[in-house]
């Protein structure tokens, strides 16, 4: 990549914009500049003010769609010389306001849309005391400022003769010669040639008009050559003010090159992978671009070895074959992982420990097609991603885990070795007392271990599935009740951990109140028809010490409790949890977890 650097005169820039020799790439967002900032705009370019650099790129490198300048009207639009990154908005004001000889569609400061002509008042112009901004005027399509709802005129620029009179200048003549020279005559017409009008125009022109004239613009040049994962980071660098451009905009605007509406593409596609399945409300277009990436990076590795990269750079050199080639078995890939993480009870975006573990578990389903659904393959693909939420490998940047995670897991399907990311998981016991809330990927996974085990609401005694989920609203609560851990003062970081917490019913939590564990199962088996015997069941269902828990002995509890865990956590990664009778987890914990 190389650049250059510039100084066109504003005239030459705002006509390449008219002539459509400078254009915009088509993932910048719309113009929404302001009256006020118009005006400001205006009010500086008179003074000479600097107005920050633009940048450009020169085009026909990166194929991005191009599009024409808000108010530039040609049909059919030319192939454009440049395209502009940064400075969209100052030039698209500039362009409206003093070039496009048209009434502004902008908006108030309270956006109010309205349209605005823009003149310069001489006499303050020419003022050194005056506030050059009370200078600009800005007054509507017609020409006229009104009061008492239209029936008063305030001003009237409707006519050269009244602003001839009134010694008010429309800026759109700036750089409009035959139509200012008119202007400038019939001014001094209109002042009988008066020597005082006379100098006083010469003034306004020498000392106002002549900086629009005379001011350059810096400007930052980027070559042809300049490759597309660099225009994202400039861009990105220059526009710390506005929203980050993301690589699925920067690709739409890539693909729309070749006819190709991704967003289209993509709003489709995400209805589909929504109509039936809650959890794909985490894919978003760019982690759909990035599977697709993944996808193709792993059967080129097939054909030539090649490494498999899904990064931000191999995104942004996807071509449209690829995509066109593998975006289906993606879609499909995807519809499989919200399958396969549905039947481990993980059913909405908001239970899912990692998003971005999906991206490789859809690659991977979309490789492996109809074989996931046989019961070996499938252990060892829910293995891994286990090992993935326990191991709380997916946390960081993640992209160099995918490329190394989908030929693992796929080895390892077909007999290889255990892919590095099984091998590289560790659960800590004491891990569990700093899970405090579903922040955590591992406080999420828990949940769903527990939901998975069986366990039954303690009320309905209903096992919990994708109907009950969504119905009864489960969630996580405490078993112990957090107020009566707060009355006996218990350690906060202990009742509110993880071990401490079951998935249930809205309705239940709300039943169970504050109560001690021994009160309100109770009040259960008493008010809501459920035995002792069924009750007791409906608890271990949760891996819940019973006796501890009717006892309200909630030392012995926590302890059970937090063994009775790793060993769910044990059984899904199938890996054994360490240390559960160190000194560390036995200081934690006020005894062993074996």
């Amino acid at each position: 990549m190389s650049f250059r650097t510039a100084e066109p005169s504003l005239k030459d820039v705002l006509d390449a914009i008219a002539r459509g020799d400078t254009q915009l790439p088509d993932f910048q967002r719309g113009w929404v500049w302001d009256d006020v900032h118009i005006k400001s705009l205006i009010a500086s370019l008179s003074l000479s003010y600097p107005i920050g650099a633009v940048m450009f790129l020169e085009a026909g490198g990166v194929p991005f769609q191009p599009r024409l300048f808000e108010g530039v009207l040609l049909n059919p639009p030319p192939k454009p010389k440049m395209l502009v990154l940064d400075g969209q908005q100052r030039l698209t004001s500039m362009y409206l306001a003093l070039r496009s000889g048209l009434p502004v569609k902008t908006t108030t400061e309270k956006g109010l849309e309205v349209k605005r002509v823009y003149f310069l008042d001489m006499a303050k112009c020419l003022d050194p005391d005056a506030d050059r901004e009370d200078a600009v005027i800005s007054v509507p399509a017609n020409l006229q400022v009104t009061s008492d709802f239209g029936r008063k005129v305030e001003l009237d620029l409707s006519s050269p003769e009244q602003q001839y009179s009134q010694r008010i200048f429309p800026v759109s003549l700036i750089f409009n010669s035959p139509d200012f020279m008119q202007w400038k005559l019939g001014f001094a017409n209109h002042h009988a040639n008066a020597a005082e009008a006379l100098m006083f125009l010469m003034c306004f022109e020498h000392e106002v008009l002549s900086r629009f004239q005379q001011f350059k613009v810096p400007a930052i040049e980027l070559t042809q050559d300049t490759p597309r994962d660099a225009v994202c980071q400039v861009f990105e660098k220059v526009n710390t003010g506005g929203v980050t451009l993301t690589v699925f905009e920067l690709m739409t605007a890539t693909f729309a090159s070749n006819q190709f509406n991704l967003r289209e593409n993509w709003d489709a596609r995400k209805e589909r992978l929504t109509a039936k399945h809650d959890l794909l409300t985490a894919v978003d277009g760019t982690s759909f671009l990035t599977a697709v990436t993944l996808l193709a990076s792993y059967e080129r590795h097939l054909l030539n070895r090649s490494a498999v990269s899904c990064k931000k750079v191999d995104v942004l050199r996807l071509e449209l074959h690829d995509f066109n080639q593998y975006e289906s078995r993606i879609e499909a890939g995807f519809k499989k992982a919200a399958e396969l993480l549905a039947e481990e009870k993980i059913f909405d975006s908001k239970s899912l420990p990692y998003s971005t573990q999906l991206i490789p578990l859809a690659c991977v389903c979309a490789r492996l097609a109809d074989d996931i659904s046989k019961f070996g393959v499938k252990k060892k693909i829910l293995q891994w991603y286990w090992c993935g939420v326990f191991g709380e490998l997916y946390g960081g940047a993640n992209e160099s885990r995918f490329g190394m995670d989908v030929p693992d897991v796929i080895q390892w399907v077909d007999g290889g070795g255990e892919p590095r990311t099984v091998r590289d998981a560790s659960f800590a016991p004491t891990r569990l007392l700093s899970l405090q809330s579903r922040l955590a990927a591992a406080y999420k996974g828990i949940n769903a271990l527990l939901m998975k085990n069986g366990s039954k609401d303690f009320v309905s005694g209903t096992p919990i599935d994708i109907n009950t989920y969504f119905n009864n609203a489960i969630d996580i609560h405490h078993i112990f009740p957090r107020k009566w851990c707060e009355t006996n003062k218990l350690s906060r970081d202990i009742w509110n951990s993880v071990v401490n917490k079951a998935p249930l019913a809205a309705g239940t939590n709300r039943f169970i109140g504050g109560d001690s564990p021994s009160n309100y199962l109770s009040r259960i088996e008493k008010n809501k028809q459920v035995n002792q015997e069924n009750l007791d069941q409906f608890l271990a269902s949760h891996v819940i010490p019973v006796a501890q828990l009717r006892a309200d002995d909630f030392n012995g509890f926590i302890r059970q409790r937090a063994a009775a865990l790793l060993s769910l956590i044990e059984s899904a990664t199938g890996k054994i949890v360490s240390g559960r009778d160190s000194e560390e987890t036995s200081k934690a914990f006020g005894g062993s977890l074996s």
